[in-house]
């Protein structure tokens, strides 16, 4: 019984662990070749391949729902991006939301790109 108890111990911390893996914690890049993905910010909604919203913390930013939390560092960062100036220099298309409820994915095809 105590080995059964350890193996879901271990079950269960595997499975926390790798629920993490997937957060999206970003770091904005100030040089293009440094970023992971190109991102433009569109005007509407209506234009964006993924709604994002600005997490406080970083434990509100789960999975790739488009909830970000912004790191102050690179190396805490899952994914490095770069704003780009121009719509066709990127890779993603997002738009920011002030509606946590507001973010997910309209693009479903380029979900690849954040994990």
């Amino acid at each position: 019984m105590k080995k059964f108890n350890k193996f879901l111990f271990a079950l269960s911390f595997f499975v926390l662990i790798t629920s993490f893996s997937h957060s999206q914690k970003v770091y904005s890049c100030e040089y293009k070749s440094d970023a992971d993905v190109k991102v433009y910010v569109a005007n509407y909604k209506s234009d964006a391949d993924l709604v994002v919203y600005k997490c406080n913390y970083q434990s509100d930013a789960t999975d790739n729902k488009g909830l970000w939390y912004f790191c102050n560092y690179k190396s805490d960062a899952k994914k490095k991006i770069y704003f780009c100036e121009y719509k066709s220099d990127a890779d993603l298309i997002i738009y920011f939301t002030e509606y946590k409820s507001d973010a997910g994915w309209k693009n479903h095809s380029k979900k690849y790109l954040m994990y």
